[in-house]
């Protein structure tokens, strides 16, 4: 059957697949910048809101970034590569270092902010810690940042049975961080669990992680649990989905 016109994809996406394309061949790099409204038009004999339909496909999608005032940019992408079990090794925070500088040996990790306070339980964080509705347990909400770029948002829960009170519940916990405090009390974690999925972010996460227009986030789950399978402490975290590269390795 011959194909009709009304089979063709609308102009703006066409001009939006050649974009992609020269982006993905290398024929633009990451920070380039990509043919604005005008070179589009002039190029593809096309009327304004047609180039500019064709930028905005490729800027939902998290593949350019429009910079008010300069145009548009191929988004630079220096992921963070963050290793799973190796970060939340006992040789780390057994030594007092903190998990999170795991992902950035050189130091330039860091945390911005840190709120601490006592509070219910939601009904997911009961369930993942195997607690009462409402239990008392202690938030700790941070913001990470690389060289000024917020990076990722944690919120940890832990029973407030065991800490609220001592060090875990202070925006500084010392050497070693929660799990470190733990293991004094002869809770240390020895199993780790993790979900992750993809998703968009809300307003509140966006502004917070400073996100482009069309970049999704990462939620990683991760429940800590003693060597009975005690859960001690279950940990949302959101991290821009551009800037990291979760590696997992495995035997076989």
């Amino acid at each position: 059957m011959p194909t009709s016109e009304n089979d063709s994809p609308p102009v703006y996406r066409e001009i939006a697949e050649d974009v992609r394309t020269a982006i993905a061949s290398g024929r633009l790099s990451d920070g380039d910048r990509v043919p604005g409204e005008n070179d589009l038009m002039k190029q593809y004999g096309v009327a304004r809101a047609t180039a500019r339909q064709a930028l905005s496909v490729l800027i939902n999608e998290g593949i350019v970034v429009a910079i008010r005032g300069s145009g548009v940019y191929v988004r630079a992408f220096r992921p963070l590569r963050r290793h799973g079990p190796r970060r939340l090794s006992r040789e780390l925070w057994g030594a007092g270092r903190a998990i999170w500088q795991a992902d950035s040996p050189d130091g330039s990790f860091e945390t911005d902010s840190v709120e601490v306070a006592e509070v219910p339980a939601p009904a997911y964080v009961a369930r993942a810690l195997g607690l009462a509705d409402e239990a008392a347990v202690v938030r700790r909400h941070r913001r990470y940042r690389l060289e000024d770029r917020p990076m990722q948002l944690a919120t940890s829960y832990l029973p407030a049975e065991f800490a609220a009170g001592t060090a875990i519940a202070e925006p500084e916990t010392g050497p070693g961080g929660i799990y470190a405090r733990l293991a004094e009390q002869g809770r240390a974690p020895a199993h780790f669990t993790e979900e992750i999925r993809v998703r968009m972010p809300t307003p509140e996460e966006a502004a917070a992680l400073h996100l482009n227009a069309g970049t999704p986030v990462l939620d990683v789950l991760r429940t800590a649990l003693t060597e009975e399978h005690t859960a001690v402490e279950f940990n949302e975290m959101t991290l821009d989905g551009s800037a990291y590269v979760l590696q997992y390795d495995f035997d076989a």
